[in-house]
């Protein structure tokens, strides 16, 4: 490799001599970087940029010190058509032929992306936005796509519960566009828990409705892991028999952005929320969040228990019961902070 480049080298010189240089002016500018010590500079090339409009910016930044010369260098090198549109980041101390390098090699910086468990659709929007990697609106676009839904195996109106939450590296979208980076969420989503749920091939539309739609439930309900199984296990019993959900997490999402975080007597009465479970048997109207896998893990495969009642402890955990007495008593000790309930 070695051998390569110091050839490479030698040939440019040569090109560059013949094309009146002298051996002086050639071994200087292709031995000598703009500034020492070097700074970084993060530069980008947009799409259907010419060389020259590259070579002039790259000058600006003082990432190299004379755009002929560089423009020359890249002829004789066979890469004046080479560069490649994204966001770099280069750095003035580094040689001509280093930064053509880089230019060319499509090694496009990248930025990071987490992504937690639980968020809603606009919440991951609005994170994918701060982070620079694309537009609310065309996040929102992207999410209600028909198109990428129907692409992505999703059988709802949006892509709510499927945007897999993942540390994710993207490079810099170009004009914002949002699109690359559903896109990816999508395909992690059956990558890393369809694969292993699915492993025989994809659900039916109806199986994939239902998993998605509880699993969002159990992770909005609880962050222990191990109470997981069992809170699908509730939900389960309450299915067989017949019983409202009753879930406040379902309620506050059919509120939208519009919740101020004050869960009111009134919103548990609004029958024209179509994620009442309080009002509207069965599951809701679809998933109300993006769920991890262990919590698509759980929906899978609830714990069989007899619980029908679970009650926040405040650590973190909740308090299950079988009855309605029993879950009385635990409202008054754990909610009310009654000693003797």
């Amino acid at each position: 490799m070695r051998k390569a480049l110091v050839a490479c080298a030698v040939l440019a010189a040569v090109a560059l001599a013949m094309a009146g240089w002298t051996a002086w002016k050639v071994h200087s500018f292709l031995s000598s970087a703009p500034e020492t010590p070097g700074r970084e500079v993060i530069f980008t090339v947009e799409p259907g940029q010419s060389f020259d409009q590259v070579a002039r910016l790259l000058a600006r930044e003082n990432l190299v010190t004379n755009v002929k010369h560089f423009r020359m260098l890249a002829r004789y090198d066979g890469k004046v058509g080479a560069i490649k549109a994204g966001e770099f980041s280069l750095n003035t101390g580094w040689t001509p032929r280093r930064l053509l390098a880089e230019l060319t090699s499509g090694r496009v910086r990248l930025h990071r992306l987490s992504i937690p468990e639980g968020l809603t659709w606009w919440q991951v929007g609005r994170i994918v936005e701060h982070a620079g990697l694309g537009s609310f609106e065309s996040f929102e676009r992207a999410v209600h796509d028909r198109k990428i839904l129907e692409r992505y195996h999703i059988p709802f109106e949006s892509a709510e519960g499927f945007l897999y939450p993942e540390t994710y590296h993207f490079p810099r979208p170009h004009g914002g566009d949002a699109t690359p980076v559903v896109r990816a969420m999508l395909a992690m989503f059956w990558k890393a828990a369809g694969h292993r749920l699915w492993p025989n091939g994809l659900p039916s539309p109806e199986e994939l409705r239902r998993i998605v739609t509880l699993a969002s439930m159990v992770e909005k309900e609880t962050g222990t892991a191990s109470e997981r199984p069992r809170i699908a296990g509730v939900y389960a019993n309450r299915l067989k028999i017949g019983m409202l959900m009753q879930c406040d997490p379902t309620v506050i999402y059919g509120l939208g952005t519009a919740f101020d975080g004050n869960l009111t007597r009134k919103h548990l009465r609004d029958e024209t929320n179509p994620y009442n479970t309080y009002k509207l048997p069965g599951l809701p109207y679809g998933p109300i969040c993006s769920p991890g896998l262990q919590s698509l893990e759980a929906a899978m495969n609830p714990e069989p228990n007899n619980f029908i009642f679970f009650v926040a402890k405040g650590d973190g955990s909740h308090f299950f019961s079988a009855t309605l007495d029993a879950h009385n008593r635990a409202v008054r000790q754990y909610q009310l902070g009654m000693a003797n309930p």
